[in-house]
């Protein structure tokens, strides 16, 4: 089955942050890729909003370390729960409007779900104080117009472009709107969060589980291992660019801001 390789379109954990998702799509044939998977269904697929890089969830108890995820009942999305299940987690599967009793009741011991901006409106911060940072699998939330192919194929030319244009406008609006999570961010912390990151040791052994999981994906998936082969290269020279310039300003602006 080529399931596992429909992350791409989203959001492969420990992957590309927004910018670099969309320039791989659009630059580095990531969209290309996608759309050959797709045509096996009958789809056609063109890149729209992202959410920016998603927070880690909520947690009744702090983690300390890898071993606190033995057992530990997390409600996640997608690829995500396959790496979560690798170091001993259990991924669970509940629609947003259950996942506050899920927690309330213990039924579940951690949820994530987007960021402060859509996590505020559920309430969890009442029922699972420990807020982690940062989402490692989604440094992007990245969205798509799906589109039977036939259909797509029958209009003209000039219908193809005005909704490839709407789609890609959509990119802009859809991500500049994320962009608002601060405020957001300052009343969760206000009514209780305890704000955290992950440990490192963590972080590292939840991306060498990845790893391992990439590799055997890539053997069995051609579709999976021509993109991962793809997005990695891609991804290692972005980084290297992005460490120079982007780091660099952000770095100093960050430092800046407690002095003004």
């Amino acid at each position: 089955m080529n399931f596992p390789a429909f992350t791409f379109g989203t959001a492969l954990p420990f992957g590309l942050n927004t910018r670099q998702h969309i320039s791989w799509q659009l630059r580095g044939g990531g969209q290309d890729m996608l759309n050959d998977l797709l045509k096996e269904y009958n789809a056609w697929g063109i890149p729209t909003g992202s959410t920016g890089a998603q927070m880690g969830g909520w947690f009744r108890k702090e983690i300390k370390s890898t071993e606190d995820f033995k057992g530990l009942k997390f409600r996640v999305g997608g690829f995500a729960g396959t790496i979560i299940a690798k170091v001993g987690g259990s991924p669970q599967q509940i629609a947003a409007g259950d996942i506050y009793p899920a927690l309330e009741k213990g039924t579940i011991d951690a949820a994530e779900w987007v960021g402060p901006y859509d996590d505020e409106k559920l309430g969890f911060v009442k029922v699972a104080k420990y807020h982690y940072y940062p989402g490692w699998w989604e440094g992007t939330g990245q969205g798509h117009n799906i589109i039977n192919l036939g259909k797509w194929n029958a209009l003209p030319k000039l219908y193809q472009a005005a909704l490839t244009t709407a789609s890609l406008d959509t990119f802009t609006w859809v991500t500049g709107k994320y962009d608002v999570n601060p405020p957001a961010l300052k009343r969760l912390v206000a009514a209780g969060a305890i704000l955290k990151p992950f440990p490192q040791e963590v972080l590292e052994n939840c991306y060498n589980a990845a790893s391992e999981i990439y590799a055997d994906l890539s053997r069995s998936n051609p579709h999976f291992g021509k993109m991962y082969s793809s997005l990695s290269a891609y991804r290692n020279e972005s980084l290297a660019w992005m460490q120079v310039a982007e780091l660099s300003f952000d770095s100093f602006m960050m430092r800046m801001r407690t002095r003004t």
